[in-house]
């Protein structure tokens, strides 16, 4: 396990992105905690989220894929 994946900055904000919102490059897209620190995820390019495949607070591995933007 690489960290943990967190769709919101903080419990009870709201999230970064939800499916069918417009994102630019390099938008944060979620966090990621690794070692105790917190790492913000920019989106690789922009596009229309169409799918987010993981669930806030899960694990997650290196190269995984987390969400699909079209």
């Amino acid at each position: 396990m690489v960290g943990t994946a967190y769709l919101q900055a903080e419990p009870g904000s709201p999230p970064f992105i939800k499916v069918g919102d417009t994102v630019t490059e390099g938008q944060t897209v979620l966090s990621i905690e690794a070692m105790k620190t917190m790492n913000q995820i920019p989106a690789p390019r922009a596009g229309t989220v169409k799918r987010i495949l993981i669930e806030d607070g899960s694990p997650v591995e290196f190269g995984a894929p987390l969400l699909i933007l079209e």
